[in-house]
């Protein structure tokens, strides 16, 4: 078997299958978390039970900082699908999409099957490359992936931050519906990266600047991607700096938009400072966001 062994540096994630399970099991069957807590600033449908999203959208730093924010995305796509599409980023406009190509994937549970099928003919019609970098925009999500879908296979593709990206997730729609795929989408973005580890410090430092961050850039670009506007959501992430991965976001609401699934919600936001409890004096932090496509009447029919 041709493996795609893990890159990232330990940290990322737990590596110990029972680690993992504690993190999420809490979540299993839940769509949200249990507890109706948000580490988060908000949880407006967190604890929400018996989701069965067609797409959704997760932030992808370590699991320290957006682990359950991301959980209570994952955890409620439908879980009955055959196979759960990871849309990655971290990649400029112009640039081609990027498919893992190897037969699985090594995860802290065993190996995930790739689905070669979807895959090849995906990456035909979108002219795509191999991704041979480490990258944690598909990476970091996919053991929870594997532990909310033991039975399923995996996509592994990044999209560019440009609008064809849209229509690549209306055109892997169209192909898992010519498949008799049961798909389901995640697309993983991690939204403001502000502080002077990140260049980007409009607002100076200190309390004014995180909730500047927060009620003011990064809730542009939630409105945006609400919005269900692909045009929106790039000139948000281009000119306010708000997602680092664009093409990712536009992917998933491209599909959400074939399969019939409703407009993406919010179902909790957060940043970085308000995980490591340093809240608002942090001069450096991310803001995360998950998103859910709620699935339509026709979102289990073949795409228009």
């Amino acid at each position: 078997m041709n493996l795609r062994e893990s890159s990232l540096p330990a940290g990322w994630y737990p590596r110990s299958p029972a680690e993992i399970s504690r993190f999420l099991s809490g979540f299993a069957g839940k769509g949200g978390d249990p507890q109706g807590e948000g580490s988060g600033e908000t949880g407006a449908t967190a604890g929400e039970k018996g989701r069965q999203d067609a797409a959704a959208i997760a932030p992808h730093a370590g699991w320290f900082f957006s682990g359950r924010i991301a959980a209570g995305a994952v955890s409620g796509l439908d879980p009955d699908s055959e196979t759960v599409a990871v849309i990655g980023g971290h990649l400029p406009g112009g640039a081609p999409p990027l498919f893992a190509l190897e037969d699985a994937v090594e995860t802290p549970f065993g190996p995930m099957p790739l689905d070669g099928e979807l895959r090849d003919a995906l990456m035909k019609e979108l002219a795509g490359r191999e991704d041979r970098y480490q990258d944690n925009t598909v990476e970091v999500l996919v053991p929870m992936v594997r532990f909310f879908f033991p039975g399923a296979s995996l996509l592994w593709v990044r999209f560019p931050a440009e609008g064809s990206s849209f229509e690549a997730g209306r055109i892997l729609a169209r192909i898992a519906g010519g498949l008799k795929r049961k798909l389901v989408v995640l697309g993983s973005t991690d939204l403001t990266h502000y502080g002077g580890n990140y260049g980007f410090s409009p607002r100076g430092k200190g309390p004014a600047a995180h909730k500047w961050v927060r009620e003011v850039n990064d809730a542009k670009f939630i409105s945006a991607v609400e919005s269900g506007l692909p045009e929106a959501v790039l000139e948000r992430a281009e000119r306010d700096r708000s997602s680092c991965s664009a093409g990712a976001v536009l992917g998933a609401m491209g599909f959400a938009r074939a399969v019939g699934a409703g407009p993406a919600r919010l179902l909790e936001y957060g940043t970085s400072a308000g995980a490591a409890g340093g809240g608002e004096a942090v001069d450096s932090f991310v803001g995360y966001g998950a998103f859910a496509f709620k699935r339509g009447k026709r979102a289990s029919a073949l795409p228009e």
